[in-house]
């Protein structure tokens, strides 16, 4: 019997390269395989829902599914961080630690988005800085956010405003035009539509004047991990739900494909690690010590407290109106996993 063909967009990683090398196969499936930013990637899904598989936002998951978008999850999650540690500040702006945000202008890439959510989460029950009480500052633009394709609203009683289409969260930063903003994407290696960041990058601008606002970023995610007990995860794989329908059974085998990529990822990762860095291996060690031997653990039952967090924080921040159970939310065949 011939393999079905599928199209399936991704973000690289190493935990996913093994699909895109076709060093791990997904049974039954030939993957037409897409390799795309995350930004462009959940653009293109939500607006055009091109692909039968994808990367997805988790934030805009919740969203789209409660707006009746047809798509399924599969609780694989393949990028992991903490979001608060990215945000970066102007030495001007008397910010001596997050419970100084309060009253502050914050820049984020989109409002909406799953980095956007942990952050004032975290910001909110760790710090105690409300999500009302900073002045929000949104870089993408309406038609190639995902909120212009879910019909985004900013929440009633949200200080919001958009970002001038000849700036970006970079720009603005070192210019002292905001406060704080994660604005790492004015070095990223490539440029994407959506992120402006990553085409105005104010390299020009006076970078002396920026720092993290988290110096220390081991110490925030041991801090956050000990109080928590996981790594914020903020994106997922969605089934588009035609596809879905007609093959149930992909649900498990892209799962499995998906344990197994990362499996081999693992087994190859001590030997990528550059040995021209004084410590080699131990930054894994010293990773693993703290986070446990798989920081990016995959299944419903290890991500259970995770996923219900941010469920939760999705309607408190008025994102979505019902509180959905993570039950519907992934493919019935990997409830139990």
């Amino acid at each position: 019997m011939s393999e079905l063909s599928l199209s399936f967009i991704s973000g690289m990683n190493e935990r996913v390269e093994p699909l895109f090398d076709g060093s791990v196969k997904v049974e039954g499936v030939n993957l037409i395989a897409t390799r795309s930013d995350p930004s462009e990637t959940f653009w293109r899904q939500l607006s055009f829902e091109e692909f039968e598989i994808a990367e997805m936002s988790l934030s805009s998951y919740l969203i789209a599914r409660a707006r009746g978008m047809d798509m399924i999850a599969i609780p694989v999650f393949p990028s992991r961080r903490f979001m608060e540690a990215e945000l970066s500040i102007h030495v001007d702006s008397g910010i001596k630690g997050p419970e100084d945000l309060a009253g502050k202008r914050v820049g984020v890439g989109e409002y909406q988005q799953t980095a956007s959510l942990w952050l004032r989460g975290t910001l909110e029950h760790d710090f105690g800085v409300s999500q009302y009480k900073i002045r929000w500052f949104m870089e993408r633009s309406e038609e190639f956010s995902h909120g212009g394709a879910t019909g985004f609203t900013p929440p009633s009683g949200i200080s919001f405003e958009r970002i001038p289409v000849n700036k970006s969260l970079a720009s603005m930063l070192v210019a002292h035009e905001l406060d704080a903003a994660p604005v790492n994407r004015a070095f990223a290696r490539e440029k994407n539509i959506v992120d402006r960041s990553t085409q105005i990058r104010a390299r020009e601008g006076d970078w002396s004047k920026v720092r993290r606002l988290f110096p220390d970023l081991i110490a925030e995610g041991t801090r956050f991990f000990r109080k928590h007990g996981y790594i914020p995860a903020n994106h997922a794989y969605v089934i588009r739900g035609d596809i879905y329908r007609k093959y149930p059974w992909l649900a498990f085998n892209l799962y499995k494909a998906f344990v197994a990529a990362k499996e081999l990822a693992m087994d190859r990762l001590p030997g990528r690690i550059p040995s021209g860095l004084i410590f080699g291996p131990e930054y894994l060690r010293q990773t693993q010590a703290i986070f446990g031997e798989d920081p990016y653990p995959y299944g419903i039952k290890a991500n259970r407290t995770m996923l219900q967090t941010i469920i939760d924080y999705s309607i408190e921040q008025g994102l979505t109106k019902e509180k959905q159970k993570i039950d519907d939310l992934f493919a019935e065949s990997t409830l139990e996993l």
